[in-house]
């Protein structure tokens, strides 16, 4: 009997491995022939206390999958087991299994975890089919450069795989639709007064996803009761899709509410609007539930015959074509020493409001935490600009902090964090990723959101005790780091400034800063 494992990122009907058993022995035989296993395990609890809402989306979405499987024909073991290895061994020997498939995991620890397993099968690796740039086809694509920036892989990107290309340029498919690759000047639009979105497309649990939340909560219960701080977040309300169909319907939902508005305001930060425009389709490509070129098919066509403004719609293609693609292929192509990099040398302990999901006092930062706290989730800028920024300018533990993210958003692996967290977030590659640091001062939040308005500290206030502590840590990083940061010419003008700042006032600064970060080092 042929065994196929599949992974609780990999919910994907076209998953390699049943593809190649059909291609080989027909669809009929390729489903008597082969079991497929799912494997439910809280060990992984062991190492991360991962959100309620992360746990309930990813356990509920692989229960409908193996639903869904079964339907179709497919004789499918859905295992709840404390290990991934002690149900793997036990279900290898119950069924006979004689050769173990498995598609090649997104993450890098997760692979090797397989290969630690020593089965006493042989195993078959099989490549990933959820993204577009297969590992070797990325290798081969940056080994020429020197500095490896997105725009030059997106616009290869869009070469390769025809997207929003003039069919009308000589030769056909050589330039971009409009002209222009990328609108990235015209979606950086400060939030109006009353800005409002349309409401997301939400789901009510069914009885699968309902177990789910049970199963969670008496987890959480048990972990606080053994010390071991229980999971953060909220598991209800739980509204997020769990099926193929439902992550469908999100899609089209977005095209026929979000898509003709994503632009201008993706950056934008409102309070009470943790979505805006923005698609919210990200943990079901990450899932398996969407294949992101179909994803992109789609909003291209949608987009072109519905006139979308092409600044919305070539916004939302480069997330996905060009982003997703660029820090997925990063993460594999940086090597396996990446996560340790820490080039600030920045050593403080995340703070306990960080773990709670608020508590900081800064509006700001409770506003977002209080967000991630309910669904698992926010939008990319509250992740760059306010919580990635607080930690490169507190100067926070990159490792400590990339883990934080990794455990905290319901979209958030391996892949995703270690490229945006320690590379774009907490410049702590020393800027393989990004060319210079992200850090912003209180003034871009002010400016952004409208976070500041009632807030207790004062955006224009650089030191003292009403000081907005963006402020006071902005100037501080970078009288911390004058040195090193000199040598990055996208950091000269902000260094003049610094200059200018007259030796008691950056005194009162820096004493204002001190106070806002953890004074103990992470050991």
């Amino acid at each position: 009997m042929q065994g196929i494992w599949i992974l609780g990122d990999q919910l994907n009907a076209a998953h390699p491995a049943l593809q190649a058993l059909e291609r080989d022995h027909g669809p009929q035989e390729a489903r008597r022939r082969c079991r497929l296993l799912l494997i439910e395990s809280t060990s992984v609890l062991a190492w991360r206390r991962y959100h309620r809402q992360k746990l309930v989306l990813v356990w509920s979405a692989m229960r409908h999958f193996a639903a869904e499987l079964r339907e179709a024909g497919w004789l499918v073991d859905q295992r709840e087991a404390s290990s991934f290895g002690d149900a793997l061994t036990a279900w290898i020997a119950k069924h006979g299994i004689r050769a173990l498939a498995v598609m090649e995991p997104a993450e890098r620890p997760f692979r090797q975890a397989i290969e630690r397993l020593q089965l006493p099968i042989p195993l078959q690796w099989h490549p990933s089919n959820a993204f577009l740039w297969s590992r070797e086809a990325f290798a081969a694509w940056a080994a020429p450069y020197k500095q490896l920036r997105m725009e030059l892989f997106y616009r290869e990107g869009r070469r390769r795989f025809g997207v929003l290309m003039d069919p009308a340029a000589d030769p056909p498919g050589s330039q971009p639709f409009g002209g222009q690759w990328n609108y990235d000047q015209e979606n950086r639009k400060a939030p109006p007064r009353g800005l409002s979105g349309p409401p997301p497309l939400r789901f009510e649990p069914d009885a699968v996803t309902r177990a789910v939340i049970t199963k969670v909560e008496e987890l959480a219960v048990a972990m606080e009761a053994a010390g071991d701080g229980g999971l953060p977040g909220q598991s209800q309300p739980f509204t997020w899709a769990v099926t193929r169909t439902q992550a469908l319907a999100v899609l089209e939902h977005f095209i026929a509410t979000r898509l003709d508005g994503f632009g201008p305001y993706q950056d934008a930060m409102v309070s009470g609007q943790p979505t805006l425009w923005h698609a919210l389709l990200s943990p079901y490509l990450n899932l398996g539930l969407l294949q992101p070129l179909e994803v992109i098919r789609r909003l291209e066509q949608a987009g072109l015959e519905r006139g979308t403004p092409l600044a919305s719609l070539e916004g939302v293609i480069r997330q996905i074509l060009g982003w997703r693609e660029y820090t997925h292929g990063l993460y594999w192509w940086f090597g396996p020493d990446y996560h340790q990099r820490n080039h600030f040398g920045a050593d403080r302990p995340l703070p306990p409001w960080l773990e709670h999901l608020g508590g900081s006092g800064m509006a700001c930062l409770d506003t977002v935490l209080g967000e991630l706290a309910i669904t698992g989730y926010t939008h990319h800028i509250q992740r760059l600009m306010v919580l990635a920024n607080y930690g490169l300018i507190a100067g926070l533990d990159p490792q400590a902090f990339t883990a934080w993210f990794h455990r905290m958003f319901i979209d958030g692996f391996d892949w995703v964090m270690q490229t945006n967290v320690i590379g774009m977030g907490l410049f702590a590659d020393g800027g393989l990723l990004a060319s210079k640091p992200y850090a912003a001062s209180g003034n871009y939040i002010n400016r952004m959101s409208t976070y500041c308005k009632g807030c207790r500290y004062n955006p224009k206030q650089r030191s003292g005790a009403d000081a907005c502590p963006f402020n006071a840590l902005y100037w501080d990083f970078l009288a911390r780091n004058r040195e090193g940061l000199g040598r990055n010419p996208r950091m000269g003008l902000v260094l003049k400034q610094l200059e200018k700042i007259p030796a008691p006032e950056l005194v009162a600064i820096r004493s204002t800063a001190a106070s806002h970060r953890p004074t103990e080092p992470h050991r």
